[in-house]
């Protein structure tokens, strides 16, 4: 199975589960590239795909790069937000990004990621933005090792549902 972790980043915590991801994976046939760094997608099996979440979504580059992946291949989705991890901007940047996937998406992972001091600045003059902001403010420490040991189970049981799914189609 060739497999192919890649992620768009802004701030580095996607990278670092990126990192997470890639490392947990006993796989020799894989690559860790930022989004950016891929040059074509045809021929893996499985992707891991990453994204922060911007404004309840997924950011443009990411959305370009999920247009593009064929439908042959698997996909697992990761993200990184200042929200809570059970809030609803992440589980809408998930939903969003898996109506642009034209394979099948074996499963999504989200983690808490520090936001950058200079946007909840800006949002906490805005009224209406201002609880949000608060909250992001308390994801400074974010990834941190459990939000990173959570991502490496999270790897490891999309490779078990993608060898499954394989072993299935071979049958």
């Amino acid at each position: 199975m060739k497999i192919l972790v890649t992620y768009y980043t802004k701030t580095g915590n996607t990278k670092k589960v990126a990192e997470s991801i890639y490392q947990a994976l006993d796989k020799n046939d894989k690559e860790l590239k930022s989004m950016k760094e891929v040059e074509g997608i045809e021929g893996y099996d499985l992707i891991f795909c990453g994204f922060p979440v911007h404004a309840h979504s997924v950011p443009v580059p990411a959305q370009n790069f999920l247009k593009k992946i064929p439908p042959s291949a698997k996909v697992a989705l990761f993200s990184t937000h200042g929200a809570q991890r059970e809030g609803q901007m992440p589980k809408e940047a998930i939903r969003n990004a898996i109506g642009l996937v034209k394979s099948e998406v074996l499963g999504s992972f989200t983690c808490r990621g520090e936001v950058e001091q200079e946007v909840i600045d800006e949002l906490m003059n805005r009224p209406e933005h201002r609880a949000w902001a608060m909250e992001a403010g308390s994801a400074q420490s974010h990834p941190d090792s459990a939000d990173l040991e959570d991502a490496q189970f999270f790897a490891k049981n999309i490779v078990r549902k993608a060898v499954s799914f394989t072993d299935f189609a071979r049958k």
